[in-house]
């Protein structure tokens, strides 16, 4: 084995020389990048798809490709941040949007679709009576939080260190200025359930509302605990707060979400990325009786609205998607190919004898370069050297992922793709696996 002194040296050379291939295949993204800057701050306008030494610009999206400016075809593992689950031109949604339009972009109206959206998230969520549309996950998750506070008469929420609710709500970042009422927020460890339960006695009457994402997405694929997220359910039945699920990542694991798996029923329910078909898209759902808050008509309602809240192409695209994409035999028949990929990419480590762990769930694969599965934000052990490692790597073989080095699986990839990425996986790992020792 390497002393780790000198792996860590031919670690930096590794990194070194895959950029250099990157940046000498890529010289229209790195001059585009550069031009963007004069009217993009840092280049860029959603912080969440920029990596060193400069992102790619994409020119188009096809089913499970996409192409960059320099005219490179990508087999798309990155797929939006999960927000592509259909792929990127789905027939059935793009023929729905396209009659659509005949009909006109925005009606500056109710309408039917909007209705019909709804009342197919109520069938399908047992836990949703009544939904609230909106344009983001990070929206919903705001005003599920406001609701709660007004339901509750509290003014406290607690959540998990490395949850991650939107860009206001980025407890990957507790400190971060873009953080709203910080003040209001109490962070716990997730999966310890005994972190929850000190700040519970400590200030467990001034909580509204436990929000949690069932796995942790962003920060690395952490599975909860079942009995870490019933303790949750008891925790606000005994308290009179209420349980937010942020199941903006995890619903696409079965048609009623990850709630569905796992049985427990949340007071409210956030929805947002792959709902909308392709199209932005935020939803709140729950039971009537503190849903109907956010009605106008309500004895005590709360003021809510938002321009683009019912768009109708976005209402359209999003029930076309739940009609006649996101059915079960679907979401099955991903999940199980997915597993297998899990399962492959796992012998091809164990065969090398290179530590890894793969978390998340089904359609999502969270890469951990380490001999431990990591329950929390605090277990991690993999480099951001490592995971630059990796990304650059797979584009480099033409395959795109995210420099989070999740693997995120849609229902347009194709078997050649999984093969292909299967054996990228063994090159890299013939390759770089032994500098994994810089880190254990």
């Amino acid at each position: 084995m390497l002393q780790s002194a000198e792996t860590r040296s031919k670690l930096d050379d590794a990194v070194a020389h895959e950029q250099r291939i990157y940046e000498s295949s890529n010289p229209t993204s790195r001059r585009k990048f550069e031009a963007a800057k004069e009217v993009l701050p840092g280049g860029n306008t959603r912080g969440s798809l920029y990596f060193d030494p400069f992102p790619l610009f994409f020119s188009s999206a096809r089913s499970s490709k996409v192409t960059d400016a320099d005219g490179h075809e990508y087999s798309d593992f990155g797929n939006d941040l999960t927000a592509a689950l259909f792929g990127h031109s789905n027939e059935a949604i793009v023929a729905a949007l396209q009659a659509g339009l005949d009909n006109g972009v925005s009606y500056g109206g109710t309408h039917d679709h909007e209705v019909a959206f709804a009342r197919e998230i109520c069938r399908r969520f047992q836990s949703i009576e009544r939904v609230r549309f909106l344009t983001s996950g990070t929206e919903a998750n705001v005003a599920a939080i406001q609701l709660a506070k007004a339901e509750t008469g509290r003014c406290l929420v607690l959540g998990f260190f490395g949850g991650y609710h939107g860009n206001v709500l980025n407890w990957l970042e507790p400190e971060s200025e873009m953080n709203v009422d910080r003040a209001d927020v109490r962070l716990a460890r997730y999966n310890h359930i005994e972190t929850v339960e000190q700040i519970v006695r400590e200030e467990g009457e001034d909580i509204a509302a436990i929000l949690v994402e069932p796995i942790m997405g962003s920060a690395g694929g952490f599975v909860a605990d079942t009995a870490f997220l019933r303790r949750l359910r008891s925790i606000c039945d005994e308290i009179g707060a209420l349980l937010i699920f942020d199941e903006v990542q995890t619903a696409r694991f079965a048609v009623g979400g990850y709630q569905s798996i796992v049985d427990i029923s949340p007071n409210l329910t956030i929805l947002g990325k792959f709902f909308g078909g392709g199209l932005n898209f935020g939803a709140l759902g729950g039971a009537a009786r503190h849903m109907d808050r956010l009605g106008p008509t309500h004895v005590r309602a709360l003021s809510h609205g938002g321009t683009f809240s019912n768009n109708v192409l976005t209402m359209i695209a999003g029930y076309a998607a739940l009609k006649e994409v996101l059915l079960e035999e679907n979401v099955d028949r991903l999940n199980t190919r997915s597993n297998e990929l899990r399962s492959a990419l796992l012998r091809q480590a164990n065969s090398r004898r290179v530590p890894l762990q793969l978390g998340s769930f089904g359609s999502l694969i969270s890469t951990h370069f380490q001999a431990d599965m990591p329950r929390g934000p605090e277990d991690v052990q993999t480099p951001p050297i490592f995971r630059k490692l990796f990304q650059l790597f797979m584009i480099n073989n033409g395959i795109f992922i995210t420099r989070r080095g999740q693997l995120t699986l849609s229902m347009a990839n194709t078997e050649d793709e999984y093969l292909a990425l299967e054996n990228a996986f063994g090159v890299f790992l013939d390759r770089y696996g032994e500098l994994t020792d810089a880190f254990r």
